[in-house]
């Protein structure tokens, strides 16, 4: 067995073996100034029709709620950057989603994670989420020391910028804290806040979701979409980057080194026909790993009519 002065060593070793970009640990404690602003967001309904979000408010603030005994928050981010491009006139999907669903690939990641730091340091209690639950992944992140969240709301990190995932590992392993990432370096910029093009980006970092792009094309699941930000989607069919795309931290991004989100032929190379000529039986084969099944073939077309009305 490894020796407890080795443990936060071993488990950051674990993590780069595992293919995750950064790894950071925090001590697991009470969320409190994270639990006012997020009770304030839900307040203003800036979480739209996402009511599953004022779900387990306690959980999301405390993570011994979710993990009894927890000591550590262990924060983990794989780069999801894609070496390739879309053609520029097609119909566009968030880069996030051009491989494989990042649930999987990452579930299946943390799995491994624990059960190598349960075979080399001991029974522990531990688990893994990734938009699995309510954790409050950017604010753990920040406490680890890997980055600090910008104006659009997004984890930023300084060598690479925020095109990243964010996985979260409660356990009740006690772990040498890193320091909390103290500055903001974000400056005078307000690139993102004047590129949203349904300025759902406000002051103060405060994100109204229920604006968002990605809010409206993947989230909302209603069969019409408000007629008020029409013209405004900017060609984005499955959710939106342009806040990412224009942060001049992400001229650093690095095309990720994880095969499972290269991306997929279709997304990359389908043109607007295509997109309009898919059929729901060649939707359910090409897309059946991918993150676009969330919105459904339902959710695909009503998007792509929403961008041609």
């Amino acid at each position: 067995m490894i020796p407890k002065s080795a443990y936060k060593y071993f488990v950051k070793q674990t993590a780069a073996r595992l293919g995750f970009d950064y790894c950071g640990i925090a001590k697991a404690e009470k969320l409190n100034d994270e639990a006012r602003r997020l009770e304030s967001w839900l307040n203003k309904g800036f979480n739209g029709s996402m009511s599953y979000m004022n779900n387990y408010f306690d959980l999301r603030v405390d993570p011994t709620r979710l993990v009894p005994g927890a000591k550590s928050v262990i924060t983990l981010l794989l780069n999801y950057f894609p070496a390739e491009q879309q053609k520029t006139e097609a119909p566009r999907v968030s880069k996030y989603a051009y491989g494989k669903d990042y649930h999987e690939v990452i579930k299946e990641k943390l799995k491994n994670f624990l059960t190598t730091v349960q075979q080399n340091i001991g029974e522990i209690n531990g688990r893994g989420f990734t938009d699995s639950a309510p954790v409050l992944e950017r604010s753990w992140a920040v406490k680890s020391g890997l980055g600090w969240v910008g104006r659009n709301g997004n984890l930023i990190t300084k060598n690479q910028g925020s095109f990243f995932f964010i996985a979260t590992l409660i356990t009740d392993l006690e772990l040498e804290p890193d320091d909390p990432f103290a500055k903001d370096y974000c400056g005078t910029c307000t690139k993102c806040i004047d590129s949203c093009p349904t300025e759902a980006i406000l002051p103060n970092k405060v994100i109204d979701g229920s604006k968002c792009i990605s809010y409206f094309t993947i989230e909302l699941k209603d069969m019409l979409i408000p007629t008020d930000v029409k013209g405004k989607f900017e060609n984005n069919m499955f959710g939106c980057d342009i806040c990412q795309d224009v942060c001049p931290w992400n001229r650093f991004s690095k095309p990720t080194r994880e095969a499972e989100f290269t991306p997929l032929n279709e997304v990359l190379n389908f043109s607007k026909n295509d997109w309009e000529e898919l059929t729901e039986e060649s939707f359910k084969i090409i897309f059946r790993k991918s993150p676009l099944k969330r919105s459904k073939f339902e959710g695909i077309k009503r998007n792509l009519k929403f961008l041609d009305s």
